[in-house]
């Protein structure tokens, strides 16, 4: 099962990357959205799941620079910085600059979901608590970042006029609209999964927890 959720965040990516999506995202921002929330919410949890607790499992190397709410923090600061206009911009019109966005995106999204998932399978309570803060935290920033975006009355991002018959303004609260659905909920889940499995944890008793 590991291996199967391994393979597919893997195709996950090669669709975000080498599919129709990267040109699209030039003409439109919900397209570019797409592809950002195809390798933070979707690809990168795949991939630590199904890294987690085998040899490829990075956590298991250097636990120390697996820090979950740390991990959660430096997504913040990529993923907004990412949408301030003129990095945006950046991203739409240049590869280099794409491709150091979608670099940032992966990396600091395998950061995050390594540092929840992976490890030992018997981590201790305090990380584990960790790991559902920082995916409630992330989830919450996605979401209101989302919101911004799509509830905005003027549009931040002057794209091109795209082929979906859009207005700026309409492909910016699509874009968003995308992001508070599959980013929040994402992360949301993950953190939701966290806490069931820390509270069932806690209720065991002492000679039940090796059992």
């Amino acid at each position: 099962m590991r291996r199967l959720l391994f393979l597919l965040g893997l195709l996950i990516l090669a669709v975000c990357w080498l599919g129709p999506l990267p040109q699209l995202a030039r003409q439109a921002f919900f397209a570019h959205m797409t592809m950002h929330m195809g390798v933070v919410a979707v690809a990168a949890p795949l991939l630590a799941l199904g890294s987690a607790g085998g040899r490829l499992d990075p956590v298991l190397h250097a636990p120390r620079l697996f820090a979950p709410i740390p991990a959660s923090m430096l997504e913040l600061v990529v993923v907004w910085a990412w949408h301030a206009p003129a990095l945006h911009s950046a991203a739409r019109h240049h590869a280099f600059a794409l491709a150091a966005e979608q670099g940032t995106f992966l990396f600091t999204g395998l950061l995050l979901w390594c540092s929840a998932f992976g490890g030992e399978e018997k981590r201790s309570m305090q990380r584990r608590a960790a790991a559902v803060v920082a995916l409630l935290l992330t989830s919450m920033h996605m979401t209101l970042l989302g919101a911004l975006l799509a509830l905005t009355p003027r549009a931040l991002y002057a794209h091109d006029e795209n082929t979906f018959n859009l207005s700026a303004l309409e492909d910016q609260h699509l874009g968003g609209a995308i992001m508070l659905l599959a980013g929040g909920i994402s992360y949301l889940a993950g953190g939701l999964w966290l806490m069931i499995g820390l509270v069932r944890h806690r209720a065991l008793k002492p000679g039940q927890e090796t059992s």
